[in-house]
C-alpha cells in the first residue's frame, strides 16, 4: 500500500511538496522530542548527535522541496502537510503510549521515564525510517526524480545501531519490550498511511 501511495504523491509536484514537508516537520518533531528528553546535566554525545542530525534531516528534506515546486511548502502550517491532523498526532500519541507502557513495565517516572521512552520510541521511529525511506528513494528512481534521500537512509541506519547499543545497556530483556513498543508503533503508522490513502485524489 505504501508503495502504491509514494507512486501517487511523487507524480504530482504539489503532493509530492506537501510529502517532503511532511517529512521535514515529523523529523523536526522528533528532534525536539530528543532535546526535550534530556537531562538537564547528563546529555551524552549520542543523544547530541541524533538531535542534530534529525534537525538536518528536516532541513535537507524542506530545502528539496525547491526541486518539486519552489514556490510552496513554505511552513509547517496544516495547508501545506499531507494529513496534518494524523501527522501531528502520529509522534505524540507514540510518545503518550509508550510512556505508559514503560512506566508500567519498569515502574519508572521522572526523567527515567524520559530517558527510557527516548530509547524506545527512537528506536521505533529508527526502524520505521529503515523501511520507510528505501520505499521512497526507490520510487524517486523510478520515476528519475532530482530528489534524492540517500543520505538520510545511511544515517538512520547508524541511528538504529546506536539504538541498539544503548537498549542493550538497559534491559537485558530489552526486545521483548522493543517489540511491544513495535506493536504501538505500527498501530500508529498504518492509521496515518490510511490518512494519507483517503487524502490523495482518486485520479492522482
Amino acid at each position: 500500500m505504501l508503495d502504491s501511495i509514494l507512486k501517487k504523491i511523487v507524480s504530482d509536484n504539489v503532493l509530492h511538496a506537501k510529502w517532503l514537508n511532511t517529512l521535514s516537520y515529523m523529523e523536526n518533531a522528533g528532534a525536539k522530542k530528543i532535546s526535550a528528553s534530556e537531562h538537564k546535566e547528563n546529555v551524552n554525545l549520542i543523544i547530541l548527535k541524533h538531535a542534530a542530525e534529525e534537525h538536518r534531516h528536516a532541513y535537507y528534506l524542506k530545502k528539496q522541496i525547491a526541486k518539486v515546486d519552489e514556490t510552496s511548502c513554505k511552513t509547517y502550517t496544516n495547508a501545506e502537510l499531507l494529513s496534518p491532523n494524523n501527522t501531528k498526532y502520529y509522534l505524540h500519541a507514540l510518545d503518550i503510549a509508550v510512556c505508559r507502557y514503560l512506566k508500567a513495565a519498569f515502574n519508572l517516572s521522572g526523567y527515567d521515564l524520559k530517558f527510557a521512552a527516548y530509547l524506545f520510541v527512537t528506536y521505533a521511529i529508527e526502524v520505521r525510517a529503515d523501511e520507510l525511506y528505501p520505499i521512497y528513494q526507490a520510487v524517486l528512481d523510478e520515476a528519475k526524480s532530482k530528489v534524492n534521500v540517500k543520505s538520510i537512509i545511511l544515517e538512520e541506519e547508524g541511528h538504529l545501531e546506536e539504538m541498539i547499543n544503548q537498549l542493550v545497556n538497559f534491559s537485558p530483556d530489552w526486545e521483548n519490550h522493543a517489540a511491544e513498543v513495535i506493536k504501538i508503533e505500527k498501530d500508529l503508522f498504518d492509521s496515518w498511511v490510511t490518512a494519507l490513502n483517503v487524502e490523495l485524489p482518486v485520479n492522482a
